[in-house]
């Protein structure tokens, strides 16, 4: 892969052919780079991956692998701060998940991605406004202890906005083309199925933005959203379609084809040309609405930062089902266009003891629904709720202690997708209690407990959230389900009876050497 090397060729090259500034300047301070790293070592001797539990919504420490993030900037017309001057910059973000020695893929550049790619310029036709060309992702904060961002627009965009932040009011607006995101990344619409093609493209036209008000220093509030539009293009093979009158049930079977050839032996050639099962174009819609409100400076409370996030998710385009060793398309939009996601997240800051001891509470919850699935467990049909405490207690200036602890719990909303047991697999649609049965386990809820500890050293100083920050931490989970963390055991059961395992393992332990920095 020669992405990252491209990435670095390109943006020297337009530094070269860049005319210089009319006015004096130096030019080093034309370029400045930046970014983020996090490596670690994660022995774990329980056949885990290096990962305490299976996801951040159990706390993102230890929970999160390797990561990178280098952002370039060229200043093309210098920035005078509190001045309507005419200025302008050129950006470009890589990231990725992937260091030598750190993980499976050790380091290779295909890991690794430009994220973001757009051209600033500010004081053009409106005083106190910023355009950007380019990729256009905008956000009103995170959740730190779980590295979220709810609310968060016009990621998956590019084309232009515009942002006005002048006095209380910081306003952005943005419209563009999203269907190279939504589309290259290959939604899948069930677990039986795969998508049909990773690469194809089909015009997704979007728009969006947010309001954010800062009424004083310490209380300040934001709206926002975005909405898709995905038009009907007759004859475009990748713009959106319906297979008529799919049976949902045969759909996540994977036996649409098996049962047309049932009722028109030997005519698999005409699957998707008869009047029958030919596409019917369409046009899709979609939707995205986010809150903020944040407030602080109350008694030890430094700061509360509140989101919220509602997504009625973009339908799927299409997948392909095999049948007899071949590969037939269904078109499945209005099979997936009833998914949505409510999130709510809540972080607060506080100063429990001046100087000594740091806290940072957060909790999250979440409801996703699929309308038009009723019958499997999926990651589109749940209820997630989550509580992470994170204490700091500091030592000296520099070295410190930090104490986590989480508590989280996911509920299928159609019926059992956890296994409690070793052996949960000869007791579900393997088994004989109901063969014909869509249930992946023996429970539909997994509850999880995570605690984490040890000694850090923060080199600039107090503040949970200082960085660099080198720590060395031991994690320790406890989960209702068996082997409830990223791991490499037997996934079928041909190789459980070549590797067999015959204990419940519901504790799971790691220790880390991390580091992690700001640059």
């Amino acid at each position: 892969m020669r992405v990252v090397p491209l990435v670095f060729g390109s943006f020297f090259a337009l530094t070269a052919f860049t005319p210089p500034p009319a006015y004096a300047a130096s030019q080093a301070d034309r370029f400045s780079a930046g970014g983020y790293f996090r490596i670690m070592t994660r022995p774990d001797f329980q056949g885990g991956n290096s990962r305490l539990g299976y996801w951040n919504l159990y706390g993102r420490l230890l929970n999160e692998g390797p990561w990178g993030a280098l952002e370039l900037q060229l200043d093309l017309l210098e920035r005078t701060p509190q001045s309507t001057a005419v200025w302008a910059s050129v950006h470009t973000k890589i990231e990725g998940s992937s260091f030598a020695n750190t993980d499976t893929e050790n380091g290779w550049l295909g890991s690794y991605r430009v994220t973001q790619m757009y051209v600033q310029a500010g004081n053009v036709l409106f005083d106190h406004v910023t355009w950007q060309l380019g990729t256009l992702d905008t956000y009103m904060g995170d959740l730190g202890l779980y590295d979220m961002k709810p609310a968060q627009v016009l990621f998956d965009t590019v084309g232009l906005s515009g942002r006005y932040d002048h006095g209380p009011i910081e306003l952005v607006l943005g419209t563009g083309d999203a269907g190279y995101f939504l589309r290259a990344t290959g939604q899948g619409a069930a677990s039986t199925l795969k998508t049909a093609d990773l690469s194809h493209y089909s015009t997704i036209l979007t728009a969006g933005g947010t309001l954010r008000v800062r009424l004083t220093g310490a209380l300040e509030m934001g709206l926002g959203g975005q909405g898709y539009y995905e038009p009907k293009v007759a004859g475009n093979r990748f713009a959106p379609h319906d297979t008529p009158d799919l049976d949902y049930e045969d759909f996540l079977r994977g036996e649409v084809v098996q049962h047309y050839l049932d009722n028109h032996p030997g005519q698999a050639e005409l699957f998707g040309r008869d009047d029958a099962t030919r596409p019917v174009a369409r046009a899709s819609t979609s939707f995205k609405a986010v809150a903020y409100l944040g407030f602080g400076q109350l008694g030890p409370l430094k700061w509360n930062s509140l989101y919220a996030s509602y997504l009625r998710r973009h339908p799927d385009s299409f997948v392909t089902e095999s049948y007899q060793g071949s590969d037939y398309t269904l078109y499945v939009r209005s099979l997936t266009d009833e998914r949505t996601d409510l999130l709510v997240g809540n972080e607060m800051q506080l100063v429990v003891w001046p100087e000594r001891l740091d806290a940072v509470w957060a909790c999250l919850y979440g409801h996703s629904l699929d309308g038009d699935n009723s019958l499997a467990p999926s990651d589109y049909n749940r209820d997630i709720a989550s509580t992470v405490l994170r204490l700091q207690v500091y030592l000296s200036d520099t070295i410190h202690v930090l104490v986590e602890s989480s508590l989280a719990r996911e509920k299928s909303l159609n019926g059992r997708a956890f296994r409690e047991h070793y052996d949960s697999m000869f007791y579900n649609s393997a088994g004989v209690v109901d063969t014909r049965g869509f249930e992946y386990g023996d429970t539909d809820t997994r509850t999880t407990w995570q605690g984490k500890g040890g000694l850090i050293l923060n080199p600039l100083g107090k503040g949970i959230y200082n960085r660099p920050s080198l720590r060395f931490l031991y994690g320790l989970q406890h989960s209702n389900v068996h082997n409830a963390f990223s791991n490499r055991f037997a996934a079928t059961l041909d190789q459980y009876t070549q590797f067999p395992d015959t204990n419940d393992r519901h504790w799971h332990s790691v220790v880390a050497i991390e580091a992690e920095a700001w640059f």
